[in-house]
């Protein structure tokens, strides 16, 4: 299955209540570098180790070209969280995706620190989900969260995601092999 970026971008405006999601373009390269300068070590950690050059609008252009490359290909899907004022706040995205007899994917998110606590992940996780199943016709949804990020797992379990058990060691975060949390959710039409 190869989606046409186009054909995405047209169609891939998410909108809930407080916010909404869609791919990026190369008009946000500059608010993703700064949400990503913002929370620098926010982020890092809950994420693997990143080199300075991540930190530059080089970069920043390129990725994005590989997020509609990968979309293009259906490897995976990445989207910006925006306030109703067109603000960046977050990313979300669906990775791994595997099409065949498993029709799967992984979720990952990351939202400005400053906004945690105010349901902007739910709803994107909530949106996200729902085009995934409608939209891309995915069986499963996995998510990974190490076990002492209550916040993210809240997120996941309120967004329909549920507990299957402890990855031992399986994700290297800031030079640190982690457990992970394995919650998953199931397409309710399958």
């Amino acid at each position: 299955m190869v989606l046409h970026l186009r054909a995405v971008e047209e169609k891939s405006v998410f909108k809930g209540d407080k916010i909404y999601i869609r791919p990026f373009s190369k008009e946000d390269a500059v608010p993703l570098l700064q949400l990503h300068t913002d929370n620098r070590y926010f982020f890092e950690k809950f994420s693997m180790e990143r080199s300075e050059d991540f930190y530059t609008l080089e970069t920043q252009l390129q990725r994005i070209q590989v997020f509609q490359d990968d979309i293009s290909h259906d490897q995976s899907y990445m989207f910006g969280i925006f306030t109703s004022e067109s603000r960046l706040i977050g990313i979300i995205n669906l990775f791994q995706v595997l099409r065949g007899s498993l029709q799967s994917a992984f979720i990952g998110y990351f939202l400005d620190e400053k906004q945690n606590g105010k349901g902007y992940t739910t709803e994107a996780v909530k949106l996200l989900v729902k085009y995934a199943f409608t939209e891309l016709k995915l069986h499963r949804i996995e998510a990974g969260v190490m076990p002492h990020n209550i916040g993210s797992i809240r997120v996941l379990e309120k967004s329909g995601f549920h507990k299957e058990g402890l990855a031992v060691k399986n994700v290297k975060i800031s030079g640190k092999w982690e457990d992970h949390q394995v919650l998953a959710i199931i397409n309710p039409n399958d």
